[in-house]
């Protein structure tokens, strides 16, 4: 005989509320909304040859994910390098 309960669900559903990921989501939306606002002057970045004029909100975003991109590149690098060592370890 199988008994059904609803207190045997996941705590997740259990719950009904919004999950800790989306709350920090819309916390973190909500400061770089606020952030954009605050810092709406524009800097001129001379690097090299180029010379350019963007908002600080946007040069500092563009920064952030530029070095969120090289950090993702390096951990694919390392994830690819420790695969074929197992791989070759293997083959030993």
């Amino acid at each position: 005989m199988t008994q059904s309960s609803s207190s045997q669900q996941a705590p997740e559903a259990a719950k009904g509320g919004m999950s800790f990921g989306a709350i920090s989501s819309l916390v973190g939306l909500g400061a770089l909304g606020v952030f954009a606002f605050q810092n709406r002057e524009d800097v001129t970045v001379k690097f090299i040859a180029w010379d350019f004029t963007w908002p600080i909100w946007a040069l500092t975003i563009a920064a952030a994910l530029l070095g969120a991109l090289i950090w993702f590149g390096l951990g694919v690098m390392r994830r690819h390098r420790r695969r074929k060592e197992r791989r070759d370890d293997r083959r030993d």
